[in-house]
């Protein structure tokens, strides 16, 4: 398995479990992603991007995603996609 940087942590909002994600690549629903930061790192699967709190099935290389995330992250963690190799 190979991982690609697609994009970084910009904010994280505790309540509602959502991470601020800013990309630099590319990101579809369904696939694998690892959130990664220098005291944790987990992988889950894409189930909901938001932007302006529409649901979208895919997001373009630039745009600021709204993110559900499985566990708290912290402002600068690096998002990669994971790629079956």
């Amino acid at each position: 398995m190979k991982k690609k940087l697609i994009g970084k942590i910009t904010h994280f909002y505790p309540k509602i479990n959502v991470a601020i994600v800013e990309l630099s690549d590319a990101l579809k629903q369904g696939e694998k992603i690892l959130i990664e930061d220098h005291e944790q790192s987990f992988e889950q699967a894409v189930d909901s991007m938001q932007v302006e709190h529409e649901n979208i099935p895919s997001a373009k290389k630039g745009q600021s995603i709204g993110l559900k995330v499985m566990q708290p992250v912290k402002e600068g963690a690096k998002v990669y996609k994971l790629i079956i190799a």
